[in-house]
């Protein structure tokens, strides 16, 4: 794999040092998604700032969590599963919600499984979802703009999951207790505890 460095705010370029200032402020550590981001300061902003818009949308944050969760599930992206399942903790959405995903099994209450159902179609059909998949997620009590917030989230998470792909982003320490690897059930817990190897 190529080697990209995760970058602090002394060996980042100048146009990141800000960005990676603020987002230790934020959480508390700069996460290494971040710092692998702030190689190009551009992928950095854009991908800050839309995490502040996709916040900001007419989803309710446990509804954003299910669709961060899933698109990251079903890319297969470790580090963001964990970061949104630590995420989800803080704001207290359910386990079962985000064990669920993490699982990838059906969510028990009928509107947040509509949300999955439609998020994983749209990632799935590269954003040609049917009218059928439509008419059920606004039968869930969901609106339009809400639907249209979901292809923000989607593209959103595709930034991040691409960028830990390809640079092969560390886990953090402070993320570690919702480590996730493919697989679900006993043998993706412990492939996220690197007690045995995951299939890819």
């Amino acid at each position: 794999m190529n080697q990209f460095p995760t970058h602090d705010e002394a060996s980042a370029p100048e146009a990141a040092r800000p960005l990676l200032a603020s987002g230790r402020r934020a959480f508390g550590f700069a996460p290494n998604l971040f710092g692998k981001m702030a190689e190009s300061p551009a992928l950095l902003q854009g991908y800050l700032a839309l995490s502040e818009i996709f916040a900001e949308s007419t989803l309710t944050p446990l509804h954003q969590v299910v669709v961060l969760l899933t698109v990251s599930r079903y890319h297969e992206c470790r580090y963001c599963m964990a970061a949104h399942s630590a995420g989800a903790d803080m704001i207290k959405v359910p386990t079962e919600v985000t064990d669920a995903i993490r699982e990838d099994r059906p969510i028990a209450d009928r509107q947040l499984e509509a949300l999955r159902r439609f998020t994983h179609h749209l990632v799935d059909r590269r954003g040609w979802a049917g009218e059928e998949e439509v008419e059920a997620l606004l039968a869930a009590g969901f609106d339009r703009s809400q639907l249209l917030a979901v292809i923000l989230g989607v593209g959103l998470k595709t930034l991040s999951n691409y960028t830990n792909h390809i640079t092969g982003t560390e886990l953090d320490p402070e993320l570690g207790h919702r480590a996730w690897a493919p697989g679900g059930g006993l043998r993706g817990a412990l492939a996220a505890q690197g007690r045995v190897s995951a299939p890819r």
